[in-house]
């Protein structure tokens, strides 16, 4: 009889699971509470108009599709992939830059902003891709236990990980225009963190995007999510939606059985968990809960202010990706790491998909993306009060800022999410990205892939091993599925695209 796999969460990292394991053979179902899969890399539907609620594009897709190739799949069956050049606008007051994957383009455009800082460009490109292939072994492996520390990859890097700088400490090193170095670290808010702060081995991520470039998925990103639910369920998964879960039971230290809110209880041999981490650890684990008190001492990353907004018009004109920056970044970025203070001069990203992707809205009309990051709900900011000014500020912002100048007077559908919303949303004080990525919040010392003091219970998504970010979540996913497999005798062979990528990379 083939083991019996429970996970709760249709996440990014719980569809990962989902595929790999049902494709190897186990008895697999996904408890998800919602009635659609992806997490918070779902859809939201607006009238005739289409969002994702979080992730807006992809980078590192040779991780995608490795975990689709570990289920027997090929990613480019399931979902439509549109490489973008340029990938995003940068705005600095009057100074912007498009940034591209092409080496060429992306000299001349720095070029063009910031004279005599191209030759900075190759010497970091090509310090960095010798860095992400020292690095990228130690983000493929489980460190739950000490010794993984004296692992041969990891002893490699060690020079970029056992570092007390920071990103812009690293940036300081190759640019002298500050605004510059802006490019090559506002991916540290993909983690949710500040450049100052944010660990200097995450300077890797700007090189993956100018290196590889990134990825729209026609009809949104949340397509990610339906394909792998497509896979799974293809294997002979079963999805269950509109099903929560009230709490798990063990027998000693190992899970038994999940009971759900309806009265019914699940037998497990492994359970597999993508809920927000805290969250859940404080909720679902029974007599086992860690109490709000002890999980508020962790570090969290910053949390989000959204506004999804349908239009009558399409802005050909404007960018599919565009960052503008606070007139102060560094003080914006330190509002948000104190957790008490809403920045005024806030930062705003803006996705307008539609110029790349017709599919989201009916003809003729747009949907655009607002993101802005801001501080997280743990010092219990009122969003119920301030929400309608803080918009308007938002769109006085973006209209003084692009070219989008009638911007109020096509809105024709709109929702938010505020922070108090995200933590509505069981996301732990509203956390987005997750725990932060401190030093001492990572690898051994971040919550472990099989969780410790548990037999049979695994973490995937943003609060485990390697961290948050799509590519990986799919990672955290694969690296559980496999201590899974390996518990239980097996020892699959891993689908590798990324040696080859990176190696062709330092050529």
């Amino acid at each position: 009889m083939s083991k019996k796999i429970l996970i709760i969460g249709a996440g990014p990292g719980g569809l990962t699971s989902g595929m790999i394991l049902a494709h190897r053979g186990y008895d697999v179902t996904i408890l998800e509470k919602a009635s659609v899969v992806g997490g918070r890399n779902a859809p939201i539907h607006a009238g005739d108009y289409t969002f994702d609620t979080g992730p807006t594009f992809l980078h590192q897709k040779f991780t995608l599709d490795e975990v689709f190739a570990e289920a027997g799949r090929k990613s480019e069956d399931y979902m439509d992939f549109v490489k973008l050049d340029p990938m995003t606008t940068l705005s600095w007051g009057d100074t912007s830059l498009e940034t591209s994957f092409d080496e060429e383009t992306m000299k001349r455009n720095i070029e063009r902003a910031f004279p005599g800082e191209s030759a900075n460009y190759d010497r970091f490109m090509s310090d960095h891709a010798e860095k992400l292939r020292k690095i990228f072994p130690c983000l493929l492996s489980p460190y739950d236990k000490l010794s993984s520390y004296i692992r041969a990859d990891l002893l490699k890097a060690l020079p970029y990980v056992a570092t007390t700088k920071s990103v812009m400490d690293v940036l300081d090193e190759y640019f002298t225009n500050d605004d510059l170095k802006l490019a090559f670290t506002f991916q540290a808010k993909y983690l949710g963190m500040s450049p100052w702060t944010c660990p200097a081995l995450f300077s890797i991520l700007a090189y993956i995007e100018y290196a590889h470039g990134i990825y729209h998925v026609q009809g949104g990103l949340s397509n990610i999510s339906e394909g792998m639910a497509k896979v799974f369920q293809e294997e002979g998964g079963k999805l269950m939606l509109d099903t929560e879960v009230s709490k798990i039971t063990y027998s000693g230290d190992r899970a038994a059985t999940v009971e759900l809110t309806n009265g019914e209880t699940m037998h497990c041999d492994d359970l597999v968990i993508n809920a927000d981490y805290a969250h859940a650890r404080h909720m679902i684990f029974g007599e086992r809960n860690e109490t709000e008190e002890k999980l508020r001492k962790k570090k969290f990353s910053c949390s989000t202010y959204m506004l999804y907004l349908g239009l009558d018009k399409i802005y050909q004109d404007e960018p599919h990706h565009h960052v503008i920056f606070a007139d102060n970044y560094h003080q914006n970025l330190r509002d948000i790491q104190d957790e008490v203070k809403v920045s005024e001069d806030m930062s705003i990203y803006v996705r307008n998909s539609s110029v790349t992707d017709p599919t989201v809205a009916p003809p003729g009309h747009s949907q655009i993306y607002i993101l802005v990051p801001t501080i997280n709900t743990r010092n219990g900011h009122t969003w119920e009060e301030t929400q309608a000014e803080y918009r308007e500020k938002i769109l006085d912002k973006i209209i003084e800022r692009t070219g989008m100048k009638d911007l109020r007077e096509h809105i024709v559908e709109e929702r938010c999410i505020t922070p108090q919303g995200w933590q509505d949303a069981d996301i732990f004080l509203g956390a987005t990205f997750n725990l932060a990525h401190t030093m001492d919040q990572m690898l051994y010392l971040r919550p472990q892939n099989r969780m410790k003091g548990f037999e049979n219970i695994y973490l995937v998504g943003g609060g485990t091993h390697p961290g948050s970010g799509l590519p990986t979540i799919y990672e955290s996913a694969r690296i559980s599925s496999n201590m899974i497999c390996e518990s239980h005798g097996q020892s699959p062979d891993r689908v590798d695209f990324a040696t080859s990528i990176l190696d062709n990379a330092l050529t």
